[in-house]
């Protein structure tokens, strides 16, 4: 009788253990196609996602990276916003550091091309993102660098818009108002 049901048990177990390895099996299946995107969104290769909305995160985010190293920002942008209410905390700060990091792109593009009316509210915007990033995770020491990159370029650009109210005969340095490093890190 005892017999019987240890064997019985066995094959239950057995059978439980190879539905959890075909799972698991599955899962790396699943991981390793979506780091083979990744790596092609890396290289430059740009894969259009057949079912952009069901891809992991972490795939839409690079693909996301991929279109703003190609300046496609209104893609990439549509993409970052698609991502805000991801519930990993840890992603969600990266989309937002890589949502500031679209939006001091096109600052310093604008600024690049003098059109400093739309280079400003850019800048703002990638404060704002930085500090959302850095709110989800203060020690992200990217996002608290390209924070400053923005603080610096913002009151820049201020005062580029102030000089058409000067006399032409006055001249400007280009970084006077530019305060200095910190002198202590954390």
């Amino acid at each position: 009788m005892i017999r019987p049901l240890t064997h019985k048990l066995l094959i239950g177990v057995l059978l439980i253990s190879g539905g959890v390895m075909a799972a698991q099996l599955g899962a790396l299946l699943s991981i390793a196609h979506s780091n083979g995107l990744i790596a092609d969104f890396n290289a430059g290769h740009t894969n259009k996602l057949s079912s952009f909305g069901t891809a992991a995160p972490e795939v839409r985010l690079a693909q996301a990276v991929s279109w703003q190293k190609q300046r496609r920002y209104e893609e990439a942008l549509a993409c970052l916003n698609g991502l805000l209410d991801t519930p990993d905390p840890a992603l969600q700060a990266t989309v937002r550091y890589n949502l500031g990091n679209l939006y001091l792109a096109q600052a310093v593009a604008k600024t690049e091309a003098a059109a400093f009316n739309d280079a400003i509210p850019l800048a703002s915007l990638a404060k704002q993102a930085y500090r959302q990033a850095l709110a989800l995770d203060s020690h992200y020491w990217d996002a608290k660098y390209n924070l400053e990159v923005a603080m610096r370029l913002l009151p820049e650009m201020a005062r580029i818009n102030s000089e058409d109210d000067r006399p032409f005969n006055q001249t400007s340095q280009l970084w006077t108002t530019v305060p200095g490093f910190p002198r202590g890190l954390p």
